[in-house]
């Protein structure tokens, strides 16, 4: 039986993508087929490193070559990526920018912001962290990186940037790497403004798909200035279920729904949702009310990402700079594997509708 690139082609327009409700020839996401005696080879183009729908694609696509070509003949896929860009105007290099955001401090934004990133960075997608969180930044404790200060880099055509310190797969930048920890700075507006721009254009970020930044906790000068100055692919709104956090993440969503700023919200995280002791592993306590956030997407028309327990171990693993979604054996890690994946859906649906 010989086997033409027509009829993979053919079988292969009846796998959908199940997020861009399109077909995968359709949307140029099978490329370099190769015919073998007794054997066909594809790749099949995700839009992110970090689709949670990989599996279901890849099996959907021997299926088909089943049904429509052959039973007989072996199928090899290789199921790789290439991140598209919710905005065509990038930052030197940057994809996506993703701000992690909240109403208000408490609520564990920066523990989400540094995990989300790494979880991205671990499928496969090259990811930065910058912390704008001026007022109080925590990525050097969180990455172990206190007293860390990174290097000046000369660029080829003559300028000098800032160079992100790389630690477990990560570009990383934060105010903190550049102030000393023991002393507060009273920013006025125009100087956190002036920091913030400082930390985005004179940083040599390099190629990345995607750069997720810590913003600070409320609705102020930093987050008009960042969604005006910059393409920013979307926004995370991270709350937890009481009702006081609720109540300022509304404020939030009002924020970058605004005239002016105008930022898609890609979903909201439910943080401290539960709380389970590490003795009673099945058991639930949700002690500071049930499903607030999954109530506040449902009201507001926005995806629920998901929601992350209150467990010991995340704030342990936070303090020690060793962040817990690098820890295999920790249930909460696989959480934010999903999260982000979920993300990442978000942002290819944004990027292909």
């Amino acid at each position: 039986m010989t086997i033409t690139k027509e009829q993979i082609l053919h079988a292969l327009s009846h796998v959908e993508e199940p997020d861009l409700k399109k077909d995968l020839v359709t949307l140029n996401m099978i490329q370099n087929i190769e015919i073998l005696p007794n054997k066909i080879k594809f790749d099949v183009i995700l839009t992110t490193p970090a689709c949670p729908l990989k599996g279901h694609i890849e099996h959907a696509c021997r299926n088909a070559i089943a049904l429509f070509v052959s039973k007989e003949v072996e199928v090899e896929i290789n199921m790789t990526s290439r991140v598209t860009s919710v905005d065509n105007n990038q930052l030197k290099g940057i994809k996506n920018i993703i701000l992690v955001s909240s109403g208000k401090g408490g609520v564990g934004k920066s523990t989400i912001a540094s995990n989300l990133a790494l979880a991205l960075a671990s499928s496969g997608a090259k990811t930065g962290l910058l912390d704008a969180d001026i007022y109080g930044p925590s990525l050097p404790i969180m990455f172990g990186l206190e007293g860390a200060r990174p290097t000046a880099v000369q660029l080829p055509d003559g300028s000098t940037k800032i160079e992100p310190i790389e630690k477990f797969g990560l570009k990383l930048l934060s105010i903190g790497f550049f102030t000393d920890p023991n002393q507060p700075i009273p920013w006025r507006g125009p100087m956190a403004t002036s920091a913030i721009k400082q930390l985005f254009n004179d940083a040599d970020w390099g190629e990345l798909d995607y750069l997720v930044v810590d913003m600070p906790p409320g609705t102020g000068d930093i987050h008009i200035t960042v969604a005006q100055n910059y393409p920013v692919a979307g926004a995370v709104i991270v709350t937890t279920p009481q009702q006081v956090a609720l109540a300022d993440a509304i404020k939030g969503i009002g924020m970058y729904r605004m005239e002016g700023v105008k930022v898609p919200i890609l979903g909201i995280v439910e943080n401290m949702a539960y709380f389970t002791p590490a003795e009673l592993p099945n058991n639930k306590y949700y002690i500071f009310g049930k499903d607030g956030g999954k109530r506040l997407a449902e009201e507001n028309n926005i995806p629920f990402l998901g929601e992350i327990p209150l467990v010991k171990s995340i704030a342990d693993a936070g303090d020690n700079g060793f962040p817990i979604v690098l820890d295999q054996d920790e249930t909460v890690s696989q959480a934010y594997k999903e999260i982000a994946g979920r993300l990442a859906q978000e942002l290819s649906i944004l990027a292909n509708g």
